[in-house]
């Protein structure tokens, strides 16, 4: 016997279409706002692993306490040796607070101290192919022998980090104190990191940089463009360039 074909569905009403398209945007307002956050870098202190004009996916639910984050991403704490972005933890002259991607060298309750560049954890020397390292043209007694020289009157150091730095001094080591961690830039002759400003406490995290979405050919000194009229250059500029100047070896690179 044959079987009776089925009624054809009724088309979606006006309604429902509305209802549906409301759907989607609140989904992916909630997912842009919880889970996930675009990221453009704003300087070489993470070269040659980020690059200025790169445009990062940053994810922002796995670092949140597991009673406050919403369960759409395990939670986990933060590791060594994997970049993180953050707020700056002290404040710019001008009163804005900075967003910042660094690299995660210590965790609560390492001892940390740098001979030559190179950075000593707990005590044993540490393996960082991605960290640029000083020569004897660039070498800086406080940068590349932290902590061993006073912090005093050396150019970049904030005031506040200059009188809290003894305080967390243990023999040759810095120790990093409980819910703070200690970050630096790869390019670590040019990064001003928590060597100049201190530790980023727990509550600065923002969240990790999963993947580069886009990049584009950017000079180092745009982020001091903040007219309004330099904005609106760059923009254009982006548009007219956009195939020519994006780095397109770079879209979709793990960030590691």
């Amino acid at each position: 016997m044959k079987k009776p074909t089925p009624a054809p569905e009724p088309p979606e009403s006006h309604l429902q279409s509305i209802a549906s398209l409301c759907t989607t945007l609140v989904t992916c307002l909630f997912a842009l706002t919880f889970v996930f956050q675009n990221f453009a870098i704003p300087s070489a202190s993470m070269a040659s692993t980020l690059l200025v004009g790169d445009h990062v996916v940053v994810d922002r639910a796995s670092l949140a306490p597991p009673a406050t984050a919403p369960h759409i991403i395990p939670y986990r704490p933060l590791r060594r040796g994997e970049p993180v972005v953050f707020f700056k933890p002290v404040l710019e002259p001008d009163g804005t607070n900075l967003i910042l991607v660094k690299r995660v060298i210590g965790l609560p309750g390492d001892r940390i101290h740098l001979r030559n560049g190179i950075v000593y954890l707990n005590g044993v020397a540490q393996h960082e192919p991605y960290a640029a390292q000083p020569t004897a043209a660039n070498w800086d007694a406080y940068r590349d022998d932290f902590p061993l020289m006073p912090p005093e009157r050396v150019p970049g150091v904030t005031p506040m980090w200059a009188l809290d730095l003894p305080t967390h001094v243990q023999g040759d080591d810095i120790v990093v104190p409980p819910d703070s961690y200690f970050v630096m830039g790869d390019n670590r002759t040019h990064s001003n990191d928590g060597r100049y400003w201190g530790f980023v406490e727990r509550k600065n995290l923002i969240g990790r940089p999963l993947f580069i979405y886009w990049s584009f050919k950017t000079p180092d000194n745009q982020i001091d463009k903040t007219s309004l009229p330099d904005q609106i250059s760059f923009a254009l500029h982006q548009a007219t360039h956009f195939v020519s100047d994006t780095r397109w070896r770079r879209t979709f690179q793990i960030v590691r």
